[in-house]
């Protein structure tokens, strides 16, 4: 994935870019959404396709990492079918696949599918 790829998807709803976040993403974030995902936002489930990513910023608004959510059929069904990764802000794999401490989180928000949709929208 390259950033010119996503920064053409809309905002994550309820979002601005460099909104206030919060740990472990960061002091600011920018989150984009792409059409599957976009498309599939009534419901309370994404479909699969879809894809989040999140430019993580420090309190000085430099780029620290971006991560990613990437619904995948048959993937991880306990995990959501949700593939997470971080990457460095040069592109480098920090972290992929099933990771523990994204599934830990997100789980918290499994009503609206592993995202944290409806405190974006409230």
């Amino acid at each position: 994935m390259n950033k010119s790829n996503y920064t053409s998807w809309k905002l994550f709803p309820g979002t601005t870019k460099l909104y206030k976040g919060q740990s472990p993403h960061g002091a600011f974030l920018t989150s984009y959404i792409n059409d599957v995902g976009y498309n599939s936002l009534k419901k309370k489930e994404f479909d699969y396709g879809t894809i989040i990513v999140k430019e993580n910023y420090t309190p000085s608004e430099k780029l620290a990492a971006i991560t990613v959510m990437y619904k995948i059929k048959g993937y991880n069904p306990e995990g959501g079918d949700w593939y997470w990764a971080k990457y460095s802000p040069k592109g480098e794999v920090q972290a992929q696949g099933k990771v523990k401490g994204c599934i830990s989180c997100h789980s918290d928000v499994k009503d609206y599918d592993w995202s944290f949709l409806k405190a974006n929208l409230e």
